[in-house]
């Protein structure tokens, strides 16, 4: 949100907005609308295009009953299934194969017809106009309506030798005495009825499926499709739920489309109104497309006009910006023009009188923070460090010896501590004073500074006495530094009024341990026992722990 912060964004941000959102506003609540009168007009006409096609293939289908009915009634017929079925009552001219040449010639005048065929009651083919002539299996028991109505053997299905969907009807033949002798059935050609699907002029738009009862296609509106597609099985379920309903899905095409299903009474089939999706929306699309089109021409040209007006406040401003920053940075040398008299150049004028002011104090500031500086760095050095030896005193010394111990524990590297004091301190402070003590005093401090590693710390543990701390170092490592500080302090001679005196100190050496060391005050106890020790074992020496 720092773009907000500034005014030139504030500017933009609001001539922006007060031009978006009426203008999104009443675009959204039109689009709704739109989307609301298609999805309203969509289904009322998908539901009337099935419905009128369903109507038009129960027509077509009656039509074509009653053509075979008939049919069923001809002389032709009747005589010859007579004389197959009793002969002596038959006509002896009305063969098997004067009843197939009639069937055929029958036939071939009917392009809507594919084969007639003529069975006795059980079964048996009398006469077809085919060479092979599909099997036929009629009903047990004929309806009472079989004498006026058509019976529909087979349901609509794919004759994939014929290479086109087929429906076969059945119709009692009686005889002259209404006695019931056999049948007609009549195998359909399923293509004659694609132009009923649809009206070139009257039906809604859309396009018209007859799926059979597995989903596949058996015919279509659409011209010029010969492959034949199945529908989703999930979705046909769906449809067939929501008989009448509406929904989204992908169709036989491909392409995802509106549709709903119909389920004809007359026909064990499925007719789905669809509408290509893409093309239902094309026109909302298109208007949606120009709309954007002109809110962002709009929002182009409310952004330039702000731009020009916040240019205007906003760069006097940012003069005034940049050199504070420079101030900020540093670089008092800051001097701006007044080239305005309005509440900018009054401003301009007093940015000015506080930047000579600043380079004025500048200098002062500078100097006394490098005093302070200088005084805090005093402070910390004397904090830790003991006035008379120069070495770490006893509060830093503890925090030392803290930091060792906690290093200890998490690696169990050895550290040893050495505490040692001047032997008969006292005694020479009595014979020489404080000062000849205060003397001795540094020069063992001096010595013991140089006798340790660079790691290692020394301090003034009080008096006379002193402490070393040798890090990641064992006891003998620990012992031979001891000795060597005890043989050069022997060494050392000093003159004091006037006489040549010598001292020697008495160390006691420890090694941290992890049972016995869990505080400094446990370290310092150790050490100071062994330095007594020492000092029993005769002085002037280095004792270790055992």
């Amino acid at each position: 949100m720092v773009f907000l912060k500034s005014i030139k964004s504030k500017i933009f941000v609001f001539a922006i907005l007060a031009t978006l959102i009426p203008s999104l506003g009443l675009g959204l609540l039109s689009f709704r609308q739109n989307e609301a009168r298609i999805s309203d007009n969509v289904p009322r006409e998908l539901r009337a295009l099935a419905s009128q096609a369903s109507r038009e293939l129960e027509l077509w289908i009656n039509k074509h009953i009653h053509a075979v009915r008939a049919l069923s009634t001809s002389n032709a017929v009747i005589d010859g299934l007579s004389a197959t079925t009793h002969p002596l009552a038959g006509k002896p001219n009305i063969t098997p194969q004067a009843l197939t040449h009639y069937l055929r010639s029958v036939q071939s005048q009917l392009d809507t017809i594919l084969e007639l065929t003529v069975v006795r009651a059980a079964g048996q083919i009398v006469a077809s106009s085919a060479v092979a002539p599909s099997a036929v299996t009629l009903p047990q028991s004929w309806p009472d309506s079989a004498l006026t109505e058509g019976v529909v053997l087979v349901p609509p299905h794919w004759n994939n030798q014929r290479a086109t969907a087929t429906l076969s009807v059945a119709v009692p033949v009686l005889s002259y005495g209404n006695v019931l002798m056999g049948a007609l059935v009549a195998e359909l050609d399923l293509r004659t009825a694609q132009p009923y699907l649809k009206s070139s002029t009257k039906s809604p738009l859309g396009e018209v499926l007859l799926l059979d009862q597995n989903g596949r296609e058996l015919l279509s509106s659409r011209a010029g499709t010969t492959k034949r597609t199945s529908l989703d099985a999930k979705v046909l379920r769906q449809l067939l739920a929501k008989t009448g309903e509406s929904m989204v899905f992908q169709g036989l095409m491909d392409r995802e489309v509106i549709g709903l299903a119909d389920t004809p009474a007359a026909l064990s089939v499925t007719v789905v109104a669809e509408q290509d999706r893409d093309e239902v929306y094309a026109a909302w699309v298109e208007f949606r497309n120009l709309f954007l089109a002109l809110v962002c021409t709009l929002a182009l040209i409310v952004t330039a006009v702000a731009f020009r007006m916040g240019r205007s406040i906003v760069t006097p401003l940012q003069h005034l910006i940049d050199a504070a920053n420079s101030i900020a940075d540093g670089d008092l040398d800051v001097q701006l023009p007044v080239t305005r008299n309005d509440e900018f150049g009054h401003l301009t004028r007093i940015f000015n009188k506080m930047a000579n002011k600043l380079r004025h104090s500048h200098a002062e500031i500078v100097a006394t923070n490098e005093a302070m500086q200088q005084q805090n760095q005093l402070l910390e050095t004397l904090s830790i460090t003991d006035g008379l030896t120069g070495l770490y005193n006893r509060s830093k010394l503890d925090a030392i010896l803290k930091d060792e111990l906690a290093r200890f524990k998490r690696n169990q590297r050895p550290f040893a501590v050495l505490m040692m004091d001047i032997d008969y301190f006292k005694t020479l402070n009595d014979s020489h004073g404080h000062i000849a003590g205060d003397e001795v005093i540094v020069a063992v401090a001096k010595i013991l500074g140089q006798s340790i590693r660079s790691v290692d710390y020394a301090a003034r543990y009080g008096g006379d006495e002193f402490v070393i701390i040798m890090v990641e170092a064992t006891v003998d490592l620990a012992r031979k530094t001891a000795e060597r500080i005890c043989s050069q302090v022997n060494e050392m001679r000093y003159i004091v009024n006037g006489q040549i005196i010598s001292v020697t100190v008495s160390i006691g050496v420890v090694q941290c341990k992890q049972s016995d060391d869990a505080t400094p005050t446990a370290v310092f106890a150790r050490a100071d026992s062994t330095l007594y020790e020492a000092k029993r074992a005769g002085r002037n020496r280095a004792h270790c722990a055992t």
